[in-house]
């Protein structure tokens, strides 16, 4: 009886072994948990100032973890994903049933995705400028070249990002970028490059210059002016993105912040994640003027200076 127990001990030890192999049937073992570990993430360059205030605030909270995010494009975070690099993205674009299930065979890993908060895309131009109530359809106007006056756009890049390919999908339609359009490395170089070029117009993630209590955004708002666009319900009206016009879609360009994350078990990739859909990742952006998207949100009537 001892020795058919240890046999039988010794299958069931197997089984658990060959459950967690990869692909190429080497095993993992995985140390890390929801409160203790270290992990690297990617996340969309337009998203660094609050993804960098989620994760102080998680590793704050949790001194154990150490979350190391990679700041890229988009299209270039979502390859990381397919590639099994990473773990966990958090950009704009969610998964196909079909892409799902690719990764889920290829890997052998559980994959959740979630919208947990709506961010916006804003339009911003040299303090010189008066060019600062648009329609959309001066917006594609001026994205395709076509504009009255020769306004040169300025992205966070000029491919693969979810700033660009949100105006390609979302607001050209198959229309092309004029030739005359820019790329900066990063958003922030969108907001210098605009600062010192009167004829620019930049496109960046409204995390960038919304959160009103941040001092290094507080400067940035001395250096450019944010643009109104015509709001969605009523022509001749012009919003800023703002969190009210955020969440009722008054502001015609919003797009979800989205996570996408793959663990064989329950790490920190997962912790992280319940992290930002949770109460305090919701305070979290919803006090850096984004809308948050797993909490209810009351909209009060008031006087602003739009």
């Amino acid at each position: 009886m001892k020795r058919w127990r240890l046999a039988i001990l010794g299958s069931v030890l197997w089984i658990l072994v060959y459950s967690c192999a990869s692909g190429d049937g080497r095993a993992r073992v995985y140390t890390d948990t929801p409160k203790k570990g270290v992990i690297t993430i990617s996340a969309d360059e337009s998203f660094r100032p609050i993804v960098d205030a989620l994760i102080q605030v998680y590793e704050s909270n949790n001194d154990s973890t150490k979350i190391h995010a990679q700041y890229k494009p988009e299209a270039e975070c979502m390859a990381d994903l397919f590639n099994d690099s990473i773990r966990m993205v958090i950009a704009t674009i969610k998964l196909s049933d079909e892409q799902i299930r690719s990764v889920v065979d290829s890997l052998h890993v559980v994959v959740k995705q979630l919208p947990v908060a709506r961010d916006a895309v804003a339009v911003i131009v040299n303090p010189s400028s008066k060019d600062t109530l648009l329609t959309m359809g001066e917006i594609r106007s001026v994205l395709t070249g076509n504009y009255t006056k020769p306004l040169i756009p300025v992205f966070d890049g000029l491919s693969a990002t979810s700033t660009v390919r949100f105006l390609m999908d979302s607001v050209l339609k198959g229309q092309k970028i004029t030739s005359k359009a820019m790329g900066a490395s990063t958003s922030d170089s969108v907001i210098q490059f605009v600062a010192n070029n009167p004829n620019a117009i930049g496109f960046i993630g409204v995390s960038w210059i919304g959160n009103q209590d941040d001092a290094q955004q507080l400067s940035f708002l001395k250096k450019v002016k944010i643009v109104q666009l015509e709001s969605t319900d009523k022509p001749g009206k012009y919003v800023l993105p703002v969190q009210a016009n955020i969440y009722t879609k008054r502001y015609p360009m919003t797009r979800d912040l989205v996570y996408i994350v793959k663990e064989g078990h329950r790490g920190l990739g997962t912790g992280f994640a319940e992290f930002m859909a949770d109460e305090i990742g919701q305070l979290i952006f919803k006090r850096a003027y984004l809308m948050p998207g797993r909490r209810a949100f009351i909209v009060r009537p008031a006087q602003t200076k739009e």
